[in-house]
């Protein structure tokens, strides 16, 4: 699994843990997941092109660096809006674009029902934001529309994987880095990823 970067932050596993106890209350979770998608952004930015720029200091003058490109995040609806807070304080010049997509519980396949991108490409980077990688049905569809929109370079960022949603991911899309808090055991017969943590969607807002 080459394009897979699993987090070995010891915070990350530290969070991760308390995220997956079925007893962590509506609103921890919530916090949890933000603070977990701004460390694994971290992780997922080290690559971005800078520049240099020139700074004064209240002690004298130095040369600096600034952040180049424009990341644009998004997350898929309704789960990956819960990831968005956390990476909008950390990142400069960053935009969000939403892109709405159901499983359907039959069979386990995308269904697309929102879309909000421009006509022309806003940004140099996608970060697609989704917490769980099951089947990677969604991941796939959402870099589909990304990629035809006029965007290449694109990652995805999320909280737990499978390993059928990361070989499905890095087969549709082998340019796609995958960086996750963990990859998991497997999918059960109804496609969620155990051990996992249930549903994300459900866990963050309470339904």
């Amino acid at each position: 699994m080459k394009q897979l970067f699993e987090s070995q932050h010891p915070l990350v596993k530290h969070k991760l843990t308390a995220l997956r106890d079925k007893n962590t209350d509506h609103r921890t979770f919530r916090e949890l997941v933000r603070e977990l998608s701004l460390l694994l952004c971290y992780e997922a930015t080290l690559d971005m092109e800078t520049t240099q720029k020139p700074v004064e200091t209240p002690m004298g003058e130095t040369v600096g660096t600034t952040a180049k490109e424009t990341i644009g995040l998004v997350p898929i609806m309704r789960a990956g809006i819960g990831m968005t807070d956390g990476i909008m304080q950390l990142l400069p010049n960053v935009q969000v674009w939403h892109i709405g997509l159901y499983r359907d519980e039959e069979t386990l396949r995308p269904v697309s029902y929102y879309n909000k991108l421009p006509k022309e490409p806003t940004v140099q980077i996608c970060l697609i934001l989704d917490p769980m990688l099951a089947t990677g049905g969604s991941a796939i569809a959402t870099a589909n529309i990304i990629k035809e929109w006029g965007v290449s370079r694109i990652k995805y960022v999320g909280l737990l994987a499978a390993p059928e949603g990361v070989e499905a991911l890095s087969t549709a899309h082998p340019d796609i880095p995958i960086h996750v808090a963990h990859l998991d055991e497997r999918l059960n017969e109804i496609g969620f990823i155990v051990p996992g943590l249930g549903d994300a969607g459900d866990r963050m807002f309470g339904t």
